[in-house]
């Protein structure tokens, strides 16, 4: 049972796990594959061998894990809000007591270091914990109309939701796509990326020990076959996405044939904008976490760094330092700042993104090649050093186009409103940063700049300003049996957050393109 593999985790080390679990979950159990066909072996990133084989489900065994959460789901949506609160609450409380033996087992499947998946478990708990909190207060509205009558509007869970989750935070995004689906009365089939199958199974298990009725949460494994079927199964009545752009445009496309929902959370290539009057190494700082956190395998990175003329020099010579002396190497240290790759193809991807850069006149400045550590048992490893590209434009590749690696490309800029404009040039529109001393010109800037997570800081304090306007929002997890124009939209705000500005962007969201 899973309980058995978090137990070794304690003494466990890279290189030294192998998983033999089955990975499928429903019916409250683990679920044997019917058919070992078409196994893919699954990886462990820092090492570069085999951690556990991944057999993707079927038809029939995707039917079975569907029907086993629609009747969780008949059960757990005649349950006060209260009653699925406390039950979620305990969910919570048992990820925050094993935080530690998750953590570990994540970095092996992932290879993101020991300190990240802390708080990426922690994160899923707190996500957890947040919606648990909301599930008492979904109501819906009583209208009074003339002559003494009324009317009123209920929010019904949709029923059985599908999630497709992403590898670079498997339990994590586990865990944000089934709190929200949860709180509002729904059941859940969540399907990991094939790279990262080994978590959430984990967080299966953690709700049925939390008392969820048996199918609540289930996990089927599998690549793009198996996410056709959760896509087009009658059941199904919503699907969430996380993943590439061109991946989303077909689970869009072929959940519209169900005329299902649908929130994808797709790529990006987001501006940070460095002002000359920034405090330096706060921005400096900055740009090294918007884009080597997690290998720079992260979908909201600022991976286009707009610094203002005339302090590029002084940002250059302080960002490539830090760069250079970046701990890299096993994840499994408390020293260690970046870990490996997720995987050899997507190691050679990025690789080739660098090299078609130097082609288009890009000047490397440090890093952008295999990394070896001196451990000899991460010699198979997927790493490569954190690079900063110089002499970039606006009309690269690497400027462009999404490298989900760790690549900082830098661009100069001389105004405020040339920045805007450049920093709005792009297909994506996932998020945003700006670097200043000026709170007024931060604030006067955040209304241009197309994102819906913007960061702001200024020598005094720091805003991030957190418009989830998909997944975190209890709305998109419920239905109304009366329609109405003006449904009531909670915003969340992740631990830490000083303030928040929720700006609706209904209607005028900026669709991703390739």
């Amino acid at each position: 049972m899973a309980q058995s593999i978090l137990d070794t985790m304690p003494g466990a080390s890279t290189g030294t796990v192998v998983v033999t679990d089955h990975l499928n979950f429903w019916g409250g159990k683990r679920v044997q594959p019917r058919q070992e066909k078409n196994t893919e072996p699954v990886f462990e990133p820092a090492t570069g061998r085999v951690l556990c084989q991944m057999v993707p489900c079927g038809s029939e065994e995707v039917d079975e894990a569907i029907k086993s959460a629609h009747g969780a789901y008949l059960k757990w949506r005649k349950m006060a809000g209260m009653e699925r609160a406390r039950v979620m609450l305990e969910a919570a409380r048992i990820i925050r007591e094993r935080r530690e033996k998750i953590a570990k087992l994540e970095v092996i499947n992932n290879g993101k270091t020991i300190t990240e998946a802390l708080v990426d478990i922690d994160i899923a708990w707190q996500c957890i914990e947040y919606y648990a909190g909301m599930a008492g207060t979904l109501a819906g509205q009583h209208v009074q109309l003339p002559g003494g009558a009324f009317a009123y509007t209920r929010r019904e869970p949709l029923g059985v939701c599908v999630g497709i989750g992403a590898w670079n935070y498997p339990f994590q995004i586990a865990s944000w796509k089934s709190a929200p689906a949860l709180a509002c009365g729904n059941a859940m089939v969540f399907k990991p990326s094939p790279m990262t199958p080994v978590t959430a199974v984990i967080l299966a298990e953690i709700y049925k020990e939390a008392g969820v009725p048996d199918g609540l949460f289930c996990v089927v494994q599998g690549g793009a076959e198996t996410g056709t079927l959760l896509c087009h199964h009658p059941m199904v009545a919503k699907v969430s996405f996380t993943g590439s752009v061109p991946t989303g445009k077909k689970v869009m496309e072929m959940s519209a044939k169900g005329v299902k929902q649908v929130t994808l959370e797709l790529g990006g290539k987001s501006p940070l904008l460095i002002f000359k009057d920034c405090e330096l190494e706060n921005a400096v700082k900055g740009a090294l976490m918007a884009n080597f956190l997690t290998q720079g395998q992260v979908c909201c990175n600022g991976t286009r760094v707009f610094v203002q003329r005339e302090i590029m020099p002084q940002f250059l010579e302080e960002v490539v330092k830090r760069t250079k002396v970046i701990p890299l190497g096993d994840p499994m240290l408390d020293g260690t700042r970046m870990g490996a790759l997720i995987s050899k193809p997507q190691l050679e991807k990025v690789l080739g993104f660098v090299n078609q850069a130097k082609k288009e006149g890009a000047r490397v400045l440090c890093g952008g090649e295999p990394f070896v550590p001196s451990d000899p048992k991460l010699k198979g490893g997927y790493f490569m050093s954190p690079c900063v590209l110089d002499n970039c434009r606006d009309d690269m590749t690497c400027v462009k186009e999404e490298i989900f690696g760790p690549v900082m490309s830098v661009l100069p800029f001389d105004t405020e409103e040339e920045v805007i404009r450049r920093a709005n040039n792009t297909t994506f529109g996932l998020a945003s940063g700006v670097f200043t001393r000026s709170a007024q010109d931060t604030w006067g800037t955040h209304e241009f700049v197309i994102s819906q997570q913007s960061v702001a800081s200024t020598d005094s304090q720091s805003w991030r300003f957190a418009l989830e306007e998909n997944e975190v929002i209890a709305y998109h997890w419920l239905r109304f049996r009366v329609s109405t124009k003006q449904p009531i939209k909670v915003y969340s705000l992740p631990s830490g957050i000083h303030c928040a500005i929720a700006v609706s962007l209904a209607g005028g969201q900026k669709q991703q393109e390739d």
